[in-house]
């Protein structure tokens, strides 16, 4: 069946928008630290709480099917501008450790019903080529990830309540631009009432846990390395008595895995999703193993190897993402996405802690090492899987 030809466009651009407030607080950290007294190991609680609460979200979203039970398009709306006003609350003055920690957790709970649920959307209308469709709409998903970084890195930088203005913003209009625009896809089958087992059923069948095994890998190494680019990038400054800009440089290493989302869904349909995840698994691995060696190379070159882990380090997540969709039935379609995101996104709490606690004890050179371990897990099960 031929889509009109808004429809992709419109998931792609409200899933931009929609997830711009995810890295926001750490754009701004050196403010918030201000406001509420605490030292940079902030930036580790401010993301891990967003973390945590995209977890209990997914993890409530999951076990109620919503995602299955009722329109994901208003769905989406919903969420959208809850987790706008959450965000909202960074400008406040009167900021506490706990309120701005609760603050972060509420828009991760409310990202639980923006970043599977827009998947989610896009497999209700996109039964052949969902490896393309989700490729581009995880870009954009990246993309809006660094988009905060690139704010930053403008004049409108200097002042955080633009960034924080801005992205609540943009929030609002995805999430209207997908609930007036994206009515409910054709190939969409609704679940009629809640059946709390099938979440936990999914890792009886084969395919979906070597999948989700290959996504939890993956989601090891990702978090943290777009977390502590910054401050790999500052620590090579200091090491060489450079001044790169460390915003800027932040967005465009995040914002590059746009580009390997959207190119890797073209080349899966030809190759598969797996080949293509399982490649972008073992070149992201290899930039792990090397990572020690890249602090002491030409600015250039620094720059240039960084930039290429960014764009492998992303080039897997859609792929993977399809290949969960693809291993189970229509009508816990949904459900497989958000269980599968639920658990990829609790490690990450789990890989950025372990980095926050190591960084003093072995160097921030030697850190992103510990990273390997995730590309190598993804690999192994993604080998044991069928190519599609």
């Amino acid at each position: 069946m031929k889509q009109k030809p808004h429809i992709l466009p419109t998931i792609i651009i409200a899933q931009f928008a929609c997830t711009s407030p995810w890295f926001a607080g750490n754009t701004i950290v050196d403010e918030l630290i201000l406001k509420t007294g605490l030292g940079h190991e902030i930036m580790g609680w401010v993301l891990s709480s967003v973390q945590l609460g995209f977890i209990v979200g997914t993890l409530l979203f999951a076990l109620l099917m919503i995602a299955d039970r009722f329109s994901p398009s208003r769905v989406f709306m919903v969420c959208a501008f809850l987790a706008a006003l959450c965000n909202l609350y960074l400008i406040t003055d009167q900021m506490t450790k706990w309120s701005l920690l609760l603050a972060r957790f509420g828009t991760g709970f409310f990202l639980a019903g923006i970043y599977p649920v827009g998947m989610k959307i896009a497999a209700d209308y996109y039964e052949k080529g969902l490896g393309m469709a989700l490729g581009f709409l995880v870009g954009a998903l990246v993309l809006g990830t660094g988009f905060p970084y690139l704010i930053n890195s403008t004049a409108w930088g200097s002042d955080p309540y633009r960034i924080i203005v801005a992205t609540s913003t943009f929030t609002c209009l995805g999430g209207a631009l997908m609930y007036f625009l994206v009515p409910d896809g054709p190939f969409l089958k609704k679940s009629l009432k809640v059946n709390l087992y099938s979440g936990p059923r999914l890792f009886k069948i084969n395919a979906f846990r070597k999948a989700a095994f290959g996504y939890f890998g993956h989601m090891w190494e990702l978090y943290a390395f777009w977390a502590f680019t910054p401050l790999a990038i500052s620590f090579y400054n200091t090491l060489h008595g450079r001044e790169i800009l460390v915003p800027l440089w932040t967005g465009i290493i995040i914002g590059i895995g746009s580009i390997s989302c959207g190119l890797g869904g073209i080349i899966s349909k030809k190759t598969g999703s797996r080949k293509v995840a399982i490649t972008a698994l073992i070149i992201s691995g290899i930039c792990c193993l090397i990572s020690p060696i890249l602090f002491v190379l030409p600015l250039v070159l620094f720059l240039m190897v960084w930039s290429l882990w960014g764009f492998a380090v992303t080039a897997d997540s859609p792929q993977l993402s399809k290949l969960v969709a693809a291993s189970a039935s229509a009508d816990i379609k949904g459900t497989a996405l958000t269980v599968a995101t639920c658990i990829g996104f609790g490690i990450t709490i789990v890989s950025i802690q372990l980095l926050s606690y190591l960084q003093d004890s072995i160097g921030i050179n030697y850190l992103f090492l510990v990273l390997a371990i995730g590309p190598a897990l993804g690999v192994w099960h993604l080998l044991k899987l069928k190519n599609v």
